[in-house]
Protein backbone atom coordinates (compact mmCIF):
# COMPACT_ATOMS: atom_id res chain seq x y z
CA UNK A 1 0.00 0.00 0.00
CA UNK A 2 1.40 3.55 -0.70
CA UNK A 3 2.40 5.66 2.17
CA UNK A 4 2.09 9.40 1.93
CA UNK A 5 5.04 12.08 2.67
CA UNK A 6 5.63 15.70 2.70
CA UNK A 7 8.53 17.38 0.36
CA UNK A 8 9.68 19.77 3.21
CA UNK A 9 11.00 21.99 0.55
CA UNK A 10 7.58 23.37 0.28
CA UNK A 11 7.65 24.03 4.04
CA UNK A 12 11.19 26.33 3.90
CA UNK A 13 10.71 29.49 5.22
CA UNK A 14 8.13 27.71 8.46
CA UNK A 15 11.11 25.39 8.56
CA UNK A 16 13.97 28.33 8.64
CA UNK A 17 11.99 29.62 11.48
CA UNK A 18 11.30 27.13 13.79
CA UNK A 19 12.28 24.15 12.39
CA UNK A 20 11.19 21.70 15.04
CA UNK A 21 7.83 23.18 15.52
CA UNK A 22 6.88 23.14 11.68
CA UNK A 23 8.43 19.17 11.66
CA UNK A 24 5.71 18.69 14.51
CA UNK A 25 3.43 20.53 12.96
CA UNK A 26 3.67 18.03 9.71
CA UNK A 27 2.95 14.88 11.75
CA UNK A 28 -0.27 16.61 13.51
CA UNK A 29 -1.61 17.26 9.99
CA UNK A 30 -1.58 13.11 9.42
CA UNK A 31 1.34 13.08 7.42
CA UNK A 32 3.46 9.40 7.66
CA UNK A 33 7.06 10.32 6.37
CA UNK A 34 9.56 13.83 5.52
CA UNK A 35 12.00 14.07 2.58
CA UNK A 36 14.27 16.01 4.13
CA UNK A 37 16.41 19.00 1.90
CA UNK A 38 18.21 21.11 4.66
CA UNK A 39 18.41 20.28 7.72
CA UNK A 40 18.94 24.20 8.88
CA UNK A 41 22.28 23.30 10.94
CA UNK A 42 20.84 19.90 13.57
CA UNK A 43 22.80 17.30 13.80
CA UNK A 44 22.07 13.68 13.24
CA UNK A 45 21.18 13.25 16.42
CA UNK A 46 18.94 15.94 16.77
CA UNK A 47 17.16 15.15 13.74
CA UNK A 48 16.50 11.29 14.49
CA UNK A 49 15.32 12.90 18.34
CA UNK A 50 12.74 14.78 16.84
CA UNK A 51 11.56 12.04 14.07
CA UNK A 52 11.62 9.40 17.10
CA UNK A 53 9.42 12.09 18.58
CA UNK A 54 6.82 12.93 16.48
CA UNK A 55 6.72 8.97 14.32
CA UNK A 56 7.72 10.49 10.86
CA UNK A 57 9.43 8.41 8.62
CA UNK A 58 12.31 9.95 7.10
CA UNK A 59 11.69 9.06 3.80
CA UNK A 60 14.38 10.45 1.91
CA UNK A 61 16.75 13.33 1.15
CA UNK A 62 17.13 15.42 -1.59
CA UNK A 63 21.44 16.50 -1.20
CA UNK A 64 22.76 18.82 -4.20
CA UNK A 65 24.65 17.26 -7.04
CA UNK A 66 28.13 18.97 -5.91
CA UNK A 67 27.91 18.17 -2.76
CA UNK A 68 27.06 14.17 -3.79
CA UNK A 69 30.12 14.28 -5.77
CA UNK A 70 32.22 15.61 -3.29
CA UNK A 71 31.51 13.60 -0.23
CA UNK A 72 28.88 11.17 -0.86
CA UNK A 73 30.40 9.30 1.91
CA UNK A 74 29.94 11.85 4.65
CA UNK A 75 26.30 12.60 3.50
CA UNK A 76 25.52 8.72 3.43
CA UNK A 77 26.46 8.90 7.62
CA UNK A 78 24.14 11.73 7.99
CA UNK A 79 21.34 9.79 6.43
CA UNK A 80 21.67 6.79 8.16
CA UNK A 81 21.72 8.02 11.44
CA UNK A 82 18.58 9.30 11.06
CA UNK A 83 17.12 6.19 9.38
CA UNK A 84 17.34 7.36 5.48
CA UNK A 85 18.60 5.42 3.04
CA UNK A 86 17.53 7.42 0.11
CA UNK A 87 19.62 10.10 -1.08
CA UNK A 88 18.33 11.73 -4.47
CA UNK A 89 19.84 14.46 -6.31
CA UNK A 90 17.30 16.89 -6.65
CA UNK A 91 18.38 19.14 -9.57
CA UNK A 92 20.92 20.27 -11.86
CA UNK A 93 21.76 23.66 -12.92
CA UNK A 94 21.96 24.47 -16.26
CA UNK A 95 26.27 24.70 -16.59
CA UNK A 96 25.79 21.16 -15.14
CA UNK A 97 23.44 19.52 -17.77
CA UNK A 98 26.52 17.70 -19.46
CA UNK A 99 24.77 14.87 -19.82
CA UNK A 100 27.51 12.52 -20.67
CA UNK A 101 29.50 13.43 -17.62
CA UNK A 102 26.24 13.35 -15.05
CA UNK A 103 25.95 9.92 -15.88
CA UNK A 104 29.40 9.08 -15.46
CA UNK A 105 29.50 11.24 -11.66
CA UNK A 106 26.08 9.80 -10.88
CA UNK A 107 27.71 5.97 -11.51
CA UNK A 108 30.20 6.98 -9.02
CA UNK A 109 28.01 8.71 -6.60
CA UNK A 110 26.03 5.28 -6.58
CA UNK A 111 28.72 3.09 -6.27
CA UNK A 112 29.61 4.68 -3.26
CA UNK A 113 26.02 5.07 -1.51
CA UNK A 114 25.46 1.47 -2.08
CA UNK A 115 29.13 0.32 -0.63
CA UNK A 116 27.77 2.20 2.38
CA UNK A 117 24.38 1.10 2.74
CA UNK A 118 22.30 3.82 0.69
CA UNK A 119 19.92 4.12 -2.57
CA UNK A 120 21.12 6.88 -4.70
CA UNK A 121 17.94 8.40 -6.52
CA UNK A 122 17.56 11.08 -9.33
CA UNK A 123 14.08 13.93 -9.43
CA UNK A 124 13.22 14.97 -12.28
CA UNK A 125 11.85 18.41 -13.54
CA UNK A 126 10.84 19.57 -17.06
CA UNK A 127 14.31 20.10 -19.24
CA UNK A 128 15.46 16.12 -18.24
CA UNK A 129 12.09 15.48 -20.42
CA UNK A 130 12.78 18.45 -23.34
CA UNK A 131 16.13 17.83 -23.56
CA UNK A 132 17.02 15.15 -25.70
CA UNK A 133 20.51 13.39 -25.99
CA UNK A 134 21.29 10.20 -28.61
CA UNK A 135 17.88 10.31 -29.58
CA UNK A 136 16.41 10.12 -26.00
CA UNK A 137 15.07 11.99 -23.27
CA UNK A 138 17.87 13.11 -21.33
CA UNK A 139 16.00 11.25 -18.58
CA UNK A 140 15.49 8.02 -20.70
CA UNK A 141 19.37 8.51 -21.33
CA UNK A 142 20.90 8.86 -18.01
CA UNK A 143 18.33 5.50 -16.90
CA UNK A 144 20.02 3.66 -19.88
CA UNK A 145 23.60 4.80 -19.13
CA UNK A 146 23.79 3.66 -15.58
CA UNK A 147 22.76 0.61 -14.18
CA UNK A 148 19.56 0.39 -12.13
CA UNK A 149 21.30 -1.09 -9.13
CA UNK A 150 23.52 2.49 -8.85
CA UNK A 151 20.56 4.84 -9.76
CA UNK A 152 16.65 4.69 -8.81
CA UNK A 153 14.01 7.06 -10.16
CA UNK A 154 12.06 9.62 -7.88
CA UNK A 155 9.92 10.62 -10.96
CA UNK A 156 8.22 14.02 -9.97
CA UNK A 157 4.91 13.12 -12.17
CA UNK A 158 3.66 16.58 -12.64
CA UNK A 159 6.76 17.68 -14.47
CA UNK A 160 6.59 14.72 -16.85
CA UNK A 161 2.94 15.96 -17.82
CA UNK A 162 4.17 19.84 -18.28
CA UNK A 163 6.95 18.59 -20.37
CA UNK A 164 3.96 16.70 -22.51
CA UNK A 165 4.67 13.24 -21.52
CA UNK A 166 2.08 11.09 -19.83
CA UNK A 167 3.26 9.95 -16.29
CA UNK A 168 1.54 6.87 -15.84
CA UNK A 169 3.52 5.43 -18.81
CA UNK A 170 7.08 6.87 -17.09
CA UNK A 171 5.15 4.78 -13.87
CA UNK A 172 5.10 1.83 -15.81
CA UNK A 173 8.46 2.04 -17.41
CA UNK A 174 10.69 2.18 -14.38
CA UNK A 175 8.77 0.20 -12.36
CA UNK A 176 10.72 -1.81 -9.96
CA UNK A 177 12.90 1.16 -9.94
CA UNK A 178 10.51 3.59 -8.75
CA UNK A 179 10.74 3.83 -4.85
CA UNK A 180 8.90 7.27 -4.28
CA UNK A 181 7.13 9.39 -6.98
CA UNK A 182 6.34 13.25 -6.19
CA UNK A 183 2.45 13.83 -6.40
CA UNK A 184 1.93 17.25 -7.51
CA UNK A 185 -0.80 19.38 -9.45
CA UNK A 186 -0.21 22.44 -11.97
CA UNK A 187 -1.87 24.96 -13.52
CA UNK A 188 -0.79 27.21 -16.58
CA UNK A 189 -0.82 31.01 -16.55
CA UNK A 190 -1.98 33.14 -19.40
CA UNK A 191 1.64 33.18 -20.57
CA UNK A 192 2.20 29.46 -20.63
CA UNK A 193 4.27 29.27 -17.67
CA UNK A 194 3.52 26.29 -14.88
CA UNK A 195 2.00 27.54 -11.26
CA UNK A 196 2.21 24.45 -8.88
CA UNK A 197 -1.22 24.28 -6.94
CA UNK A 198 -3.41 22.17 -4.36
CA UNK A 199 -3.77 18.78 -5.19
CA UNK A 200 -6.89 18.61 -7.34
CA UNK A 201 -7.02 21.77 -8.72
CA UNK A 202 -5.13 21.72 -11.41
CA UNK A 203 -4.64 19.71 -14.74
CA UNK A 204 -2.82 16.61 -13.56
CA UNK A 205 -4.64 13.30 -13.46
CA UNK A 206 -3.38 12.63 -10.05
CA UNK A 207 -5.76 9.58 -9.99
CA UNK A 208 -4.42 7.61 -12.44
CA UNK A 209 -1.07 8.17 -11.30
CA UNK A 210 -1.78 6.97 -7.77
CA UNK A 211 -3.22 3.78 -9.27
CA UNK A 212 -0.78 3.41 -11.13
CA UNK A 213 2.04 3.83 -8.68
CA UNK A 214 0.29 1.51 -6.56
CA UNK A 215 0.60 -1.22 -9.43
CA UNK A 216 4.20 -0.28 -10.32
CA UNK A 217 5.06 -1.03 -6.33
CA UNK A 218 6.05 2.70 -5.06
CA UNK A 219 6.44 2.81 -1.70
CA UNK A 220 5.61 6.37 -0.69
CA UNK A 221 4.14 8.96 -2.56
CA UNK A 222 5.00 12.53 -1.66
CA UNK A 223 3.28 15.87 -1.75
CA UNK A 224 5.62 18.74 -3.19
CA UNK A 225 4.28 22.36 -4.22
CA UNK A 226 7.11 24.29 -5.28
CA UNK A 227 5.50 27.48 -4.57
CA UNK A 228 2.03 28.31 -2.83
CA UNK A 229 0.01 31.05 -3.80
CA UNK A 230 -1.70 31.02 -0.12
CA UNK A 231 -0.16 29.96 3.18
CA UNK A 232 1.86 27.28 3.19
CA UNK A 233 0.37 25.23 5.93
CA UNK A 234 -3.25 25.71 4.35
CA UNK A 235 -1.75 24.07 0.74
CA UNK A 236 -0.10 21.15 2.99
CA UNK A 237 -2.92 20.66 4.80
CA UNK A 238 -5.54 20.94 1.73
CA UNK A 239 -3.19 18.84 -0.50
CA UNK A 240 -3.89 16.02 2.19
CA UNK A 241 -7.40 16.27 2.47
CA UNK A 242 -7.73 15.52 -1.25
CA UNK A 243 -5.29 12.16 -0.39
CA UNK A 244 -7.99 11.34 1.99
CA UNK A 245 -11.01 11.80 0.05
CA UNK A 246 -9.38 9.31 -2.67
CA UNK A 247 -9.01 7.27 -0.15
CA UNK A 248 -11.82 7.20 1.20
CA UNK A 249 -13.69 6.71 -2.40
CA UNK A 250 -11.65 3.79 -2.41
CA UNK A 251 -8.18 4.59 -3.23
CA UNK A 252 -5.27 2.22 -1.85
CA UNK A 253 -3.62 4.94 -0.24
CA UNK A 254 -2.35 4.97 3.59
CA UNK A 255 -3.51 8.14 5.29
Amino acid sequence: MLKIGLQLYTLREELEQDFEGTIRKVAALGYRGVEFFNYFGRTPEQVKQLLDETGLVALGAHRPYDVMIKDAKQEVAFNLHIGNTNLIVPYLNEEDRKWKDVAANLRVIGEQCKEHGAVLSYHNHDFEFTEQVEGRTAWDYLFDEVPADLLHAELDTCWVHFAGYDPVEYINKYAGRLPIIHLKDVKRREDGSPETVVLGEGEVNLTAILKAAEQAGVEWAVVEQDYCSRPAFESVADSLNWVKAYANQGGNINV
